[in-house]
């Protein structure tokens, strides 16, 4: 079993990272191996404590250094980042751990700020910790549940559109783009590789107006039932970071019934692009799922019976129920990094339409058993 530290696991990139680290391990426990990765998830109070931060690097094979500071006076961001790997740096000397350390940079590292020199400084001093060292420079990171209004532009124009207050927007601004789960798997890539160096991940450039713009289009069209065509991975994430954004409480979605004397009609999935629609009976009582997605978007619509479907978020203990009829169709689609199931609550077989974005690939499921009530 290989021990990986992640530090700011609650972070964005951290929990993204964690998150993947936790699949890796439902895959094989789910099939009965043992789990590959021992995972240290050390938040900001891991570094007040020397007992801690030493014991969770001791062994380590791999430390994600996701833990940061850029909400700060300039003083306390100029010296925050620096003390925070020295401290790092200090505890993988004290019990003699030479981890593969990858360091999440910035690309204003290069620039002469008290935010730029603070975290050109940390990889310095973090690049002699003695094992490998992975310089990994990132742009603007956006994801599912990042945080509005902190340094996270994508986070806040999705809050915007979705409480339909457009922000203030420069309209000469740029910005590069990369998802969290992407930064997180060349992270974990760069420590299977044994990558050292800079790593730049590819980034997608946009104008702001035109990401706020296709977030406007996103929330537009899916208030009418409408996906975006999901044809291209930066799509998908984009999509998904708002998707997660609506819960919990935009969910179950009535969709509208046309009636007349022959029976009903309703529309249960428009756009998309293509993907995979299927049906599934559930007996009384029966539970289905148990399980999260990274990257798939879905749809559970039940056409007859009783259901109620429960969601939690990966790595967190809140549970969301949404009871749901066929009598009255509403739609719930599960987000990315949330495991899911569905219940049969009534004493009549359970029928559900479910629809995914994509064909099933059995050498790719993208499925990580996870119970949703532990």
């Amino acid at each position: 079993m290989k021990r990986i530290a992640i530090t700011g696991a609650k972070g964005l990139i951290g929990w993204h990272a964690h998150a993947r680290l936790h699949a890796a391990n439902c895959s094989e426990t789910f099939k009965g191996e043992p789990a590959p990765f021992d995972i240290v998830a050390l938040d900001h109070t891991a570094f007040d404590d020397d007992v801690a931060l030493q014991a969770a690097v001791d062994g380590a094979q791999a430390v994600l250094h996701f833990a940061g500071v850029n909400r700060a006076p300039d003083g306390e961001v100029e010296a925050a980042n620096p003390a925070i790997a020295s401290r790092l740096a200090e505890a993988c000397k004290t019990v003699g751990s030479m981890p593969h350390i990858v360091y999440a940079n910035s690309t204003h590292a290069a620039s002469d700020t008290p935010y730029g020199r603070s975290k050109r400084i940390a990889g310095e001093l973090l690049s002699q910790v003695g094992g490998g060292y992975t310089d990994m420079v990132l742009p603007h990171i956006f994801g599912e549940c990042a945080r509005p209004r902190y340094n996270n532009v994508t986070a806040t124009f999705i809050e915007a559109v979705i409480a339909g207050e457009p922000p203030d927007i420069n309209p000469e601004g740029r910005v590069a783009l990369l998802h969290a789960g992407a930064a997180a798997e060349a992270a974990l890539g760069a420590v299977k590789d044994s990558t050292n160096g800079t790593l730049r991940p590819e980034a997608h450039d946009i104008a702001v107006t035109d990401l706020f713009s296709l977030l406007q289009k996103f929330h537009d069209d899916y208030q009418a039932n409408i996906y975006p065509n999901l044809g291209d991975p930066f799509t998908v994430a984009l999509f998904n970071s708002y998707r997660a954004a609506l819960y919990p409480n935009s969910f179950p979605r009535p969709l509208k019934l046309n009636t007349d004397a022959r029976g009903a009609l309703f529309e249960a999935v428009k756009g998309g692009g293509g993907g995979q629609t299927f049906l599934s009976t559930t007996q009384p009582g029966i539970t289905r799922g148990d399980h999260f997605h990274l990257n798939k978007v879905e749809r559970f619509l039940v056409v007859q019976g009783e259901a109620v479907i429960r969601i939690r978020k990966v790595l967190s203990d809140e549970i969301w129920e949404y009871r749901v009829s066929g009598d009255a169709p509403a739609p719930v689609d599960i987000p990315t990094l949330h495991t899911h199931s569905i219940e049969n609550t009534g004493d009549t077989e359970l029928l559900t339409l479910f629809w995914t974005h994509d064909l099933f690939d059995p050498a790719n499921p993208d499925t990580f058993a996870d119970k949703v009530q532990k």
